[in-house]
């Protein structure tokens, strides 16, 4: 859940179409969007600026590279997005909320213009947030709360980096780079699962390809196991997600039933997490597997970074391990079904 989310920016006009609170909360989204488009400083005069800290330096000079890669070789919409810095008054940009129903794996959902319908929501007020969360707990969902260091605005605006994102290591940063240019390249209108998932794939393909192509193998080897981990995980989140489907099915008429069914599972997937994942993992502490909430909301969140993540490895095998016609072919298959773009990609990969 490193990876960073979609920023929602509306301009005024909008705002006039919507009901007032999505309204407000809007209006503080392109407040908070304006405070950091104003702060931009450009990465190359922050670079060649001696008095800024050589780690700083190395770490900006990889966000510039990464971004040139993700240009030319991959032929993502980059426009001046990276190009400038933006340094914000604290060590976190949002608090991301997600909720689900706690008797079907259903998520809470909220919608926005232009973005449709998404499975969380993104607060620069964190005591909202935390009002929020509290009181859609008290209505009974799972909620899941969460920090993000990065987000897209999709190239309405030329994103800046952040601070709070410059504080990651150089792997990471080059994954988020082109993680969020990835969105500024194609976005499916309430397609949150797969949009995400697909940053990721390409996040994970494209920094290793980076790192390769500058000479740095163990850069990239490391990448690529991150991008193993995070496979292993997605297939483990689906088979929990079948687990819990059924043992709902099991109890159609009884919602406590379903409730005692569900915690069942969870437990079960715990031990199967400390046992079986664990000991797989390469580069997550093992420790992750005991300390991971379990619960719906958790869980969907997950999926929305994590779903069918081999698919998009079987696309990539199957256009012969090129990232960049693998990008194009996905976006394809995606616009051909608008509403199953994972029923595009399984239906041309085979299965």
């Amino acid at each position: 859940m490193r990876r960073g989310i979609l920023a929602i920016a509306v301009c005024v006009a909008v705002l006039a179409l919507i009901s007032a609170p999505t309204a407000c909360y809007l209006s503080r989204g392109a407040w908070e969007e304006a405070k950091i488009l104003s702060r931009r400083q450009p990465i190359s005069e922050i670079v060649a600026d001696p008095r800024t800290p050589k780690d700083a330096r190395e770490k900006l000079k990889v966000v510039l590279a990464a971004r040139q890669y993700a240009k030319d070789s991959l032929k993502l919409r980059t426009k001046d997005s990276f190009t400038t810095y933006s340094r914000l008054d604290h060590d976190t940009l949002v608090l991301v909320v997600s909720a689900a129903y706690r008797d079907t794996l259903k998520p809470y959902t909220w919608w926005f213009p232009i973005v449709g319908k998404v499975p969380y929501k993104g607060y620069f007020d964190f005591n909202a947030a935390k009002r929020d969360a509290k009181n859609l707990a008290a209505d009974g969902f799972d909620v899941y709360v969460r920090p993000s260091d990065a987000f897209s605005t999709l190239g309405f605006f030329n994103d800046p980096l952040l601070n709070t994102t410059l504080k990651g290591d150089s792997l990471g940063l080059a994954n988020t780079v082109i993680h969020e240019l990835t969105h500024n390249t194609f976005y499916a209108s309430g397609q949150a699962p797969f949009n995400e998932s697909f940053a990721m794939f390409v996040g994970a393909r494209g920094a290793a390809g980076f790192f390769r192509s500058r000479g740095q193998e163990a850069a990239a080897a490391k990448v690529d196991a991150e991008w193993e981990d995070d496979k292993l995980l997605a297939s483990f989140w689906s088979r929990v997600i079948k687990s819990l489907d059924s043992a709902y099915a099991a109890h159609p008429d009884s919602k406590e039933a379903r409730i005692a069914a569900r915690d069942t599972v969870y437990l079960r997937a715990r031990g199967a997490l400390v046992a079986e994942i664990a000991p797989a993992l390469k580069t997550i502490n093992p420790r992750y597997a005991e300390r991971v909430p379990l619960d719906n909301a958790s869980l969907l969140a997950r999926r929305v970074y994590a779903s069918d993540l081999d698919v998009f490895d079987r696309v990539y095998e199957k256009e012969g391990r090129d990232l960049k016609r693998s990008i194009g072919r996905i976006i394809g298959l995606a616009k051909a079904n608008p509403k199953d773009p994972f029923k595009a990609m399984r239906a041309w990969v085979g299965g």
